[in-house]
């Protein structure tokens, strides 16, 4: 099925599929990578201008937030205000029997998609292969409501995963992580913070372009503001 939806693919919008596996990768090579639409699940590497969903074709686009320009929205002020009273740590991150309980629950979110394992975004050993990864824990007293990945490199980081208790929905847990994520990355002097990516259809990946300090990478070669994409 996805051969049949590359074949039918717009012409105008550049086409890129590729994927590579790399188990060790040096922190200012992950930088060049990321700046050019490479995004890693562990040591699987892929870039892709295409999405398919369910039947129909989405251009696809890199993002990342210049982490110097970026400033919290009232919304997401709100939302890193609400969550005040949780216990938010940071430290290596590790596949630890605690957070793939929270990511059984945490996928029984989804209808269709569903993901199988949390391996399967981070690897087996998510803080050194393929590159340092840094693990941040929500919790509520004992309790672990959410989890959140974010890897390193020489002057910059990619969020790579994020699971949360479904319970908590309206906390927005998935969007308080990745601004501590980009709070982090400030502190650190980050350059850049990459987000993942996004369609220019709208998707379930609509929230990742609210944020401030928003650019795209248009597959050939050049980052441009989020307000220049055309749809």
């Amino acid at each position: 099925m996805s051969q049949q939806l590359y074949s039918i693919y717009p012409g105008s919008w550049p086409l890129v599929a590729e994927s590579r596996v790399l188990s060790s990768v040096q922190a200012e090579v992950m930088d060049e990578l990321w700046a050019i639409g490479w995004r890693n699940f562990g040591t699987d590497f892929f870039r892709a201008s295409l999405m398919a969903d369910e039947m129909s074709l989405k251009r696809q686009i890199a993002l990342r937030i210049n982490v110097a320009e970026f400033e919290m929205s009232k919304s997401q002020r709100r939302t890193y205000r609400r969550n005040s009273d949780l216990q938010l740590t940071i430290d290596g991150a590790a596949l630890t029997e605690e957070v793939k309980d929270l990511f059984e629950i945490h996928k029984m979110r989804f209808v269709r998609n569903i993901p199988d394992r949390l391996e399967d975004f981070l690897g087996v050993e998510p803080n050194g292969q393929p590159c340092e990864c840094q693990q941040f824990s929500v919790r509520s007293g004992s309790r672990l409501l959410a989890a959140s990945y974010l890897a390193l490199g020489k002057r910059a980081c990619s969020s790579i995963y994020a699971v949360f208790d479904p319970e908590f929905s309206k906390r927005r847990l998935g969007v308080f992580t990745m601004l501590a994520e980009l709070e982090y990355a400030k502190a650190l002097g980050y350059e850049h913070f990459y987000s993942g990516y996004a369609t220019v259809e709208s998707s379930c990946y609509d929230y990742k372009k609210e944020f401030q300090a928003l650019h795209y990478y248009g597959w050939e070669g050049r980052w441009a503001p989020i307000g220049e994409l055309k749809s």
